[in-house]
């Protein structure tokens, strides 16, 4: 298989991406797909869980720059994936324009509420039209394989059919986004918590997200 490469957008900080690059992270080196962390948030929130916790079994690499569509392709020798934790798009855009052109997979985790679906549907769109217009000018094609949006910090560690984390599920995918299946439970003795330690995903929904997007790109790829 291709090296995946996956980058993880939002339009603002605060809903898991650090977290969630982490931690998919190491739920792909254990489904045998060793990855390498492109660490492009100027935050380099990563790079400093890695030195707390004396490494995370898998590289971690500062990435907070422009050029990423240009730089990360030195990083995939050897490599069965590339995660890139991106900078929110509201402050840096640049940076992220550049994470989007180079992925092939575009992950946007996002905490079901008002305000981030809100600012989800009337910012991301545009910021995203940019990237694909972005991506034509370098040669790329205009669209990612797969691009999802990851429900962060929801009420249940499953997709319900009633309640609000269904009420947004409806909203997003109303829009025209793709809504990932599995989502990730609002937990922070696992999520917060963790940071500067090991990555235990045990206990997680971490692992059924990384499965869920192998299979959405295998079957793009078809």
């Amino acid at each position: 298989m291709p090296v995946l490469r996956i980058a993880l957008i939002s339009i603002k900080p605060g809903v898991g991406k650090s977290t969630t690059a982490v931690f998919l992270c190491k739920s792909l080196q254990e489904l045998g797909v060793e990855p390498v962390l492109g660490d492009a948030d100027k935050g380099a929130s990563c790079l400093g869980w890695m030195q707390d916790a004396e490494g995370l079994g898998f590289p971690v690499v500062g990435q907070a720059i422009t050029t990423l569509h240009r730089t990360l392709p030195g990083l995939e020798d050897g490599r069965g994936a590339v995660v890139v934790d991106a900078p929110q798009l509201e402050d840096h855009e640049a940076i992220a324009r550049s994470a989007l052109a180079y992925a092939d997979v575009w992950i946007f985790p996002l905490a079901p509420g008002g305000m981030e679906v809100r600012r989800t549907m009337l910012q991301l769109r545009k910021k995203l039209d940019e990237a694909r217009d972005f991506r034509e000018q370098i040669g790329r094609p205009r669209n990612p394989m797969c691009e999802m949006v990851l429900l962060t910090r929801t009420n249940r560690p499953y997709a319900t059919k009633t309640g609000p984390d269904a009420e947004f599920r409806e909203t997003l995918t109303k829009r025209g986004f793709r809504v990932m299946q599995t989502v990730i439970a609002f937990n922070d003795d696992l999520y917060r918590q963790a940071y500067g330690f090991k990555i235990e995903t045990s206990g997680t929904t971490y692992p059924a997200a990384a499965e869920e997007i192998i299979a959405e790109l295998e079957r793009a790829q078809a």
